[in-house]
């Protein structure tokens, strides 16, 4: 029996009910080289997901981020690429951290989430990180 295939690559979330997540959902069945994927905002006040794919790229361009986070910086992932961008602010509007999810491409929508991460949440971001690489990135055509 095969290991179960990692689909968590992003889970942020606090004891406030706020979340965003990124979650892949398999093989992209019209594109050889990525992934399809999903980003999903849960809070008590709004919720809602958006579809993105995957890239050997993008996935390496998370691993940047993760280091420049750690190192006390903002970041913006797949901002310069087609479809929806998430930008992680470490002190946000309501001086904590927020995630901010923008789809212009597609829903013109933008979604700002305050949320505390809990203190080892970028190791744990990047034992993800590995976990999906090591599985998913071998199918992937170059």
């Amino acid at each position: 029996m095969g290991a179960i295939a990692p689909r968590g690559l992003i889970s942020l979330a606090d004891e406030e009910g706020n979340s965003v997540s990124v979650n892949v959902l398999g093989l992209d069945l019209r594109w050889s080289a990525g992934l399809d994927a999903e980003i999903v905002v849960g809070t008590p006040f709004v919720s809602g997901r958006v579809d993105l794919v995957l890239t050997t790229s993008k996935l390496e361009r998370w691993a940047d981020a993760l280091n420049r986070l750690d190192a006390g910086e903002d970041v913006a992932w797949m901002e310069m690429s087609r479809g929806p961008s998430i930008f992680i602010q470490l002190t946000g509007e309501r001086d904590c951290p927020e995630v901010v999810v923008e789809d212009e491409s597609g829903s013109m929508v933008t979604v700002r989430v305050p949320l505390v991460p809990p203190d080892d949440w970028i190791a744990d971001h990047r034992q993800r990180l590995h976990q999906v690489m090591n599985h998913w990135v071998p199918m992937l055509s170059a």
